[in-house]
C-alpha cells in the first residue's frame, strides 16, 4: 500500500478562485496528499449536458458557451501567470464549440461523453496552475491514460485489471515526485474514445484511482462537513455522524444521500482504504470517517431521500402459480439494458423501480420498445413523480417493535411500495414527491431527535 493520500474535490470545492485556494490550503496541510482528483467547476457540467442534448437555437448555444468561458476566465483573472493555462482552456473551449454544434445536428451518447468531459479537463488546468503559484510542485495528468473503461458511453464500466496496471506504470511513480492533479468522472475505452462513469461518477473514479495506486487513504471534499443523519436542508436538526461503517455508508449512497456516489465505496472496501468526507469550505469542522467497521452500530443511523423515481407495475393472471414469468420480464429488461432498483411481487403482479445510472440525469424512463415487449406478456403501468425514502440502520430484523415506531409515524402518508428483508441495513418505501420531505421530517423527529 502506498504511503500517500488521495484527495477528491467536488464541483463546489473548485467553483471559483477562492474555493480552489481553500483546496490548496487543505492539500498543503496534509503532506501525504500526493494525488488530487478534481470535478468540473460548479455548474459547468449542467451547461455542457444542455449543449450535449442538442441546442439548435444558435443564440442560446452562444449564451451557454459564454457562461462556460466566463466561469474559467474568472479564475484565470486571479492567476499571476495564466498564459499557458489560458491557452489550454481556450483550446478545449474551441472543442466544446465544435461538439455543441455537432450535437445540435445529431446528439449521441458518445458525443455527450466527449463534450461533458471538457469540464474536468479545464478545471484541472486552473487548479494545477493555482497550486504551482502557491509553491506546490504540482503537475497535471490526463486520467484518460489510466482510467480504462468499456465503450458503454454515459455509464462506462471500469476495466479494473487495466486500471491497476496503468496506474502502477504511469501514475504511482509520478506521485512519488510531485503532487498530481487529475480529473474525476472521465476515462477512455480501448480505442481512446472519451467515456464517463455516469452522473456523479467523480467520487467513484477517485476511489478507483486510489485503489489503482494502492493509496493509504481517500478524502472526499464537498460542500457539507461530513455525513449527517439526513439532509440538513430537509431536517434542520440533522446531526453529523463522526464514524460509519462501509455497509451503512453504501446503503446511504445507494438510496440517495448525495454526498457520495453509490459505487464510491466498492473499490475502497476491496482494499480496505478508509474514506474521509468533509467540507472544503469548513475543514476545521471535521467530517465523517468511513471504515470497514465502525465502533458503534445503532439501530437507526440515518435517513436518505432519492427523487425522480419511476415505478413500473406489471400485472398478469398468467403469473398465478406459473413458472418463468419473472425470467421473461428480466430478460426483456436486460436486453434493453434497464437496471432495476427495488422489486416487490404478489401472485399476479410485480412492481419495480428503475435505476438512473447514466449521464443524462432526470427520471429514468422505460424505453418504448421495452414497454411494447412487456405488454405482449402483461398489462404495464408506469408511475412518475415518486421519491424513495430509506431508513438506514443495523440489525433491524432482530429488533422487536421498530416497525410500529416507523409506520406509526407514517400513518398519514400513502406508501406506494415497501421493501425490506434483502439487507439488514435498510427499510425503504416510495411516496409521492409532494409529501416525501414531510415524511423525512416526521421520521427524523421521531427516530433521531
Amino acid at each position: 500500500m502506498s504511503a500517500f493520500n488521495v484527495a477528491k474535490f467536488g464541483g463546489t470545492s473548485v467553483a471559483n478562485f477562492e474555493a480552489m485556494s481553500r483546496c490548496a490550503v487543505i492539500i498543503e496541510n496534509n503532506p501525504e496528499t500526493k494525488l488530487v482528483v478534481s470535478s468540473a467547476c460548479s455548474g459547468v457540467t449542467n451547461l455542457l449536458v444542455e449543449l450535449a442534448n442538442g441546442v439548435s437555437n444558435q443564440e442560446r448555444r452562444s449564451e451557454l458557451l459564454t457562461k462556460i468561458a466566463s466561469i474559467h476566465d474568472s479564475v484565470l483573472s486571479h492567476l499571476n501567470h495564466s498564459d499557458e493555462a489560458a491557452a489550454e482552456i481556450y483550446k478545449i473551449l474551441d472543442t466544446v464549440t465544435s461538439l455543441a454544434e455537432a450535437a445540435s445536428i445529431q446528439a449521441s451518447k458518445k458525443l455527450t461523453d466527449h463534450l461533458v468531459a471538457c469540464g474536468e479537463l479545464m478545471s484541472t488546468h486552473l487548479l494545477a496552475q493555482l497550486m504551482r503559484e502557491r509553491g506546490i510542485d504540482a503537475v497535471r495528468f490526463d486520467i484518460r491514460e489510466v482510467l480504462r473503461t468499456d465503450s458503454t458511453f454515459g455509464r462506462a464500466e471500469p476495466q479494473l485489471a487495466d486500471i491497476s496496471t496503468l496506474a502502477g506504470e504511469k501514475l504511482a511513480p509520478l506521485c512519488q515526485k510531485h503532487v498530481v492533479i487529475t480529473q474525476g468522472f472521465i476515462g477512455s475505452d480501448a480505442e481512446g474514445n472519451t467515456t464517463t462513469l455516469g452522473r456523479g461518477g467523480s467520487d467513484y473514479s477517485a476511489a478507483l484511482i486510489a485503489e489503482g495506486v494502492e493509496a493509504s487513504g481517500l478524502e472526499i471534499w464537498t460542500d457539507v462537513p461530513g455525513i449527517y443523519t439526513t439532509d440538513p436542508r430537509v431536517a434542520p436538526k440533522a446531526s453529523p455522524i463522526a464514524e460509519i461503517s462501509f455497509s451503512e455508508a453504501s446503503e446511504m449512497a445507494n438510496f440517495g444521500a448525495k454526498i457520495l456516489h453509490p459505487s464510491t465505496l466498492v473499490p475502497a472496501l476491496r482494499h480496505d482504504i478508509p474514506v474521509f468526507v468533509g467540507s472544503s469550505k469548513e475543514p476545521e469542522r471535521g467530517g465523517t470517517w468511513i471504515r470497514h467497521n465502525a465502533e458503534t452500530s445503532p439501530l437507526f443511523r440515518a435517513l436518505a431521500l432519492r427523487s425522480n423515481q419511476t415505478m413500473v407495475t406489471l400485472r398478469s393472471a398468467n403469473m398465478f402459480h406459473a413458472y418463468g414469468f419473472l425470467a421473461k420480464v428480466f430478460e426483456i429488461l436486460a436486453k434493453h439494458k434497464i437496471s432495476v432498483d427495488l422489486i416487490t411481487t404478489s401472485e399476479i403482479s410485480v412492481s419495480l423501480t428503475l435505476d438512473q445510472t447514466d449521464t443524462a440525469g432526470g427520471a429514468p424512463q422505460l424505453p418504448e420498445q421495452a414497454r411494447f415487449e412487456l405488454e405482449e406478456l402483461c398489462h404495464v403501468d408506469v408511475e412518475h413523480d415518486l421519491c424513495l425514502v430509506a431508513l438506514i440502520g443495523n440489525n433491524m430484523s432482530e429488533s422487536k417493535g421498530y416497525a410500529k415506531q416507523v409506520f406509526g409515524t407514517l400513518e398519514d402518508f400513502n406508501l406506494r411500495m415497501i421493501c425490506y428483508g434483502a439487507s439488514p441495513h435498510n427499510l425503504c418505501f416510495l411516496l409521492h414527491e409532494s409529501v416525501a420531505k414531510s415524511a423525512i421530517q416526521k421520521l427524523h423527529t421521531e427516530l433521531f431527535e
